[in-house]
């Protein structure tokens, strides 16, 4: 694929996951969202960017405080 870019997801259901994506017109996003819709009530994961050498970006799982 011509102007792609690999990313990596860290933590959460997307825990190892590589993606090869289409490079988008701007930057990359600096937030993914994840919905699990799985036989059960909705659970929703953010991933943040982050910039790493060995693949050029990652997603890291966003922990989120308890209320």
């Amino acid at each position: 694929m011509a102007n792609t870019y690999v990313v990596r997801f860290v933590g959460g259901p997307l825990d190892g996951r590589v993606d090869s994506v289409s490079m988008p017109a701007d930057a990359p996003r600096p937030t993914v969202t994840h919905v699990h819709l799985h036989e059960g009530p909705k659970i929703v994961h953010h991933y943040d960017l982050r910039y790493a050498v060995e693949y050029g970006c990652e997603y890291h799982l966003r922990v989120e405080d308890p209320a």
